[in-house]
């Protein structure tokens, strides 16, 4: 039997970041037919969503609750991912969502959500999302003393009980004050809002039955201690018999991309040498990505503006540390929430999505610019794999049309379809083995998590990205649009 020749390529050259890449995807590109189908019907780009990694995700992340055993529970935060499929796949699997937007909220709803397994954490809450989330007897994390009135004024009208969760926010870690926009400060509001709370007149509406932290970054220590001084504060809300049932810790759970360790330290170390000018450039235009030169001192100044996409702890491990957590002489985190009693929840967005997405493109020119650059030009644009990175640092693939015969070693760059300059796909230098052709695709893998939506825009009026998922090992592929419909791409192709 004659052995199949792959067609597909990754980027290597001098500076690789080789991504951990699941069988899954291999499959895909190993299908170019497929793939060719999938553009036919539903154009350039696409992102395709495989639900058996996402459902494996969360059984690892229960797995560390069971465990420890500690009462958790997930919510998988929706923001990260407008998939439809995936809020079906998380509330079929018995975990919850959590709703940061009116649509987001509705959505959820109309899938199959409920009060048992929504929670709405918006930055913004309007009359209308505040109605909608009252009236379905959705949990509500309230952020300020506006949203206080505002769900109680809601509650009374309807002659409802609103369930809500407070966030606090300004905790003491090593004697600094965690600063952040969101929130009720842990210290200067305690009282008032004990005082609020209590006020029969001002929150007859309301049930408070939790504590909600939102923290920037990824540090262990920080949501340890957060959640221990969470704890101090609930023994002080004794509010009308009022028995406090979570804390819900957000999320923030890191998680790793990239296969080595050497390779990520190698590349950060290659980039400074250029934004130093004392190595070829590794990026477009020399983008430093947050590296900077000072003049001054002829040295690198700032830091990597990127997700930390190397990452050693990482998924259930990261929260098994922060569990485990303890000071010096005192007894780990999850002994505190045990003897509380208290349901500890995670809002996962990323990490519940690793391994889960593939986003292709199709190849529409090439081109050289007057430094000599290669430039291939993608049906998508820059909005399509975006989030507040300055870059998405993973090699991608090229898929063939043709076998590959003769290798040419081409370096390129990736460039969309918006009138900006900008619109440079991947800022990173990288290189194949040859110049793909017309109508070849482009791989990029692992963007499940906050790159495939997060910043999508309909600029120029292009339509938005297709959004696919694979339901199980069948690997039968269907379209998220019509979830509901349970049609597959192989009933359009005879159709």
């Amino acid at each position: 039997m004659e052995e199949k020749i792959k067609k597909y390529r990754k980027s290597e050259g001098s500076n690789p970041l080789t991504p951990i890449t699941s069988s899954w995807m291999y499959k895909i590109m190993d299908n170019h037919e497929q793939i060719g189908k999938l553009m036919e019907i539903y154009g350039s780009p696409i992102n395709l969503h495989h639900l058996p990694s996402f459902t494996k995700n969360i059984e690892d992340f229960q797995h560390i609750f069971q465990k420890l055993e500690v009462n958790g529970q997930i919510y998988f935060a929706r923001k990260a991912n407008k998939s439809k499929s995936l809020v079906k796949a998380a509330l079929s699997y018995g975990v919850g969502v959590d709703t940061a937007s009116y649509r987001e909220l509705q959505e959820a709803l109309a899938l199959g959500g409920n009060a048992e397994n929504l929670v709405l954490t918006a930055a913004i809450k309007t009359l209308p999302l505040m109605e909608l989330a009252v009236k379905n007897n959705i949990s509500i994390i309230i952020d300020n003393y506006d949203e206080l009135e505002l769900v109680q004024h809601v509650a009374q009208e309807m002659d409802r009980i609103a369930h809500i969760g407070i966030r606090l926010s300004g905790f003491n870690i090593n004697g600094q004050k965690l600063y952040s926009r969101f929130g009720f400060d842990i210290d200067m509001e305690r009282d008032k809002l004990k005082g609020w709370l209590g006020d029969r007149l001002k929150s007859k509406n309301l049930l408070l039955c939790g504590f909600h932290f939102h923290l920037d970054g990824y540090s262990i220590e920080q949501r340890a201690e957060a959640i221990l001084q969470t704890l101090d504060v609930i023994e002080e809300f004794d509010i009308a018999a009022t028995k406090i049932s979570f804390i819900d810790i957000g999320g923030g759970i890191l998680m790793n991309y990239l296969e080595s360790k050497e390779e990520w330290e190698q590349f950060q170390e290659r980039l400074q040498q250029a934004v130093l000018e004392k190595d070829a450039p590794v990026t477009f235009k020399n983008n430093g990505l947050g590296f900077k030169k000072n003049l001054q001192e002829n040295g690198i100044t700032g830091k990597l503006n990127t997700y930390p996409y190397f990452n050693q702890i990482n998924g259930p491990e990261f929260l098994e540390r922060i569990l485990t957590y303890k000071r010096p002489g005192d007894k780990p985190v999850l002994e505190y929430v045990r003897n509380e009693n208290i349901q500890l929840r995670i809002e996962p967005g990323r990490s519940l999505l690793n391994q889960v997405g593939l986003t292709i493109a199709k190849v529409v020119h090439r081109k050289k610019d007057a430094e000599n650059n290669w430039l291939v030009g993608l049906d998508m644009n820059m909005s399509q794999l975006k989030s507040s990175s300055a870059d998405f640092l993973l090699d991608p693939y090229i898929i063939y049309s043709d076998p590959i015969e003769t290798e040419n070693n081409i370096e390129l760059y990736f460039t969309g379809a918006y009138c900006l300059e900008q619109d440079v796909i991947l800022k990173r230098k990288l290189s194949f083995p040859n110049l793909p052709q017309i109508g070849d695709f482009v791989v990029f893998v692992n963007t499940g998590g906050y790159m495939m939506h997060f910043y999508e825009t309909e600029a120029h009026l292009f339509e938005l990205s297709k959004n696919l998922y694979i339901h199980d090992d069948n690997e039968t592929i269907l379209p998220d649009d019509t979830l509901s419909k349970k049609h597959s791409v192989e009933d359009v192709f005879e159709n």
